[in-house]
């Protein structure tokens, strides 16, 4: 695109908390990031939470007459509703108006959405939800994709998530070898069922990856790994238990603080150090997560998401724009194509 303002789409009819907590973080994101937001769906109930005197400076609301609820079957519910904001929201980076999309809504609606007007990259049979999680060593994250888009996953598949989230490890978490690991339930070759059996297989001949086994539950979260692949099903229940661990550990520290004037001077003294932690394990801290593997950026959000996550969904938008991931993916993966062809 000309501009050299990035600007993101956001699906405002989208999540639990829409549209206030949806306007806020994109408001937000405005002011801190520098962004253009294009607030899609109904503009009445937009315009309504808009504070009083609000610059609309790089505000653009964008009519959607639809929204897609939660309990719809995404397919259908997208072809049944093709002004649906998400639908909307997508035509908007199909014809360059903008540059992503950010979503809280119905995370199938938004990969159907995105298959059938983005469409899939050249080589991507099915595209994945790559989701960041914070490991036992600061400032090493891993990235396990697929945490939602497919619920059943051939071992081709898996193979594809791992070149892929290979690629997003290395030119944008900045991984140099980014080491790839397949959830199992066991390190040795022949554990897990069929499926897992021919994808380990299948990773161990790939040579444009560093494939270095399977990866138990335990060590997800170890720092050993750099991108862990697995299905939809397994990676969404993963996604959702750790981020209930997170809420719990901040909880817990919470009321494990001497309460207090000796605990305020406590909680003044650690303050630095409970911010980053609360940056590690909380997350909201990451916004949500990328879906790889289509023709644009397109970030998911959780359902849940309140200000704070839109706006960091926002934030990584923009890295994914500033950054080329799409370009890097698209580049990559038809080399890897053309020498493993």
């Amino acid at each position: 695109m000309g501009s050299t303002c990035v600007r993101i789409a956001i699906d405002a009819m989208g999540g639990d908390h829409a549209p206030n907590e949806i306007v806020a973080g994109a408001l937000r994101a405005r002011e801190e990031l520098g962004v253009e937001v294009l607030l899609v769906g109904d503009p009445q109930q937009i315009e309504s939470k808009l504070p009083p005197k609000t610059n609309l400076a790089h505000v653009e609301i964008v009519t959607a007459e639809e929204a897609i609820a939660m309990d719809e079957e995404p397919l259908s519910a997208i072809r049944r509703k093709p002004k649906a904001s998400i639908n909307v929201a997508m035509d908007l980076v199909k014809k360059q108006q903008a540059d992503a999309v950010v979503s809280a809504g119905h995370s199938g609606a938004a990969m159907a959405a995105a298959l059938l007007r983005l469409g899939r990259l050249p080589g991507i049979d099915r595209p994945a939800i790559g989701a960041v999680f914070p490991t036992m060593v600061a400032g090493k994250p891993v990235l396990v994709l697929d945490v939602g888009a497919n619920v059943d996953c051939r071992p081709k598949f898996l193979e594809q998530f791992a070149v892929m989230g290979s690629i997003y490890s290395q030119y944008v978490l900045g991984t140099p070898e980014p080491k790839v690991g397949l959830l199992n339930i066991g390190e040795e070759d022949c554990k897990g069922n069929d499926a897992a059996v021919r994808a380990h297989q299948l990773l161990k001949e790939k040579t444009q990856i560093t494939f270095i086994g399977n990866a138990e539950g335990r060590d997800v979260l170890s720092g050993h790994f750099d991108v862990i692949v697995c299905d939809g099903f397994v990676g969404n229940v993963l996604l959702k238990f750790a981020e209930a661990v997170g809420e719990i550990m901040l909880q817990i520290m919470r009321e494990e603080l001497p309460q207090g004037v000796r605990g305020q001077i406590g909680t003044a003294i650690l303050k630095p150090n409970l911010r980053r932690i609360k940056q590690r394990v909380d997350h909201a801290e990451h916004g949500g997560a990328l879906l790889l593997g289509v023709g644009g950026i397109c970030i998911i959000s959780h359902g849940s998401s309140q200000a704070p996550s839109i706006f960091n969904a926002i934030r990584m938008a923009k890295e994914a724009v500033n950054n080329q991931v799409l370009q890097r993916i698209q580049s990559q993966y038809q080399s890897v194509q053309q020498e493993s062809g």
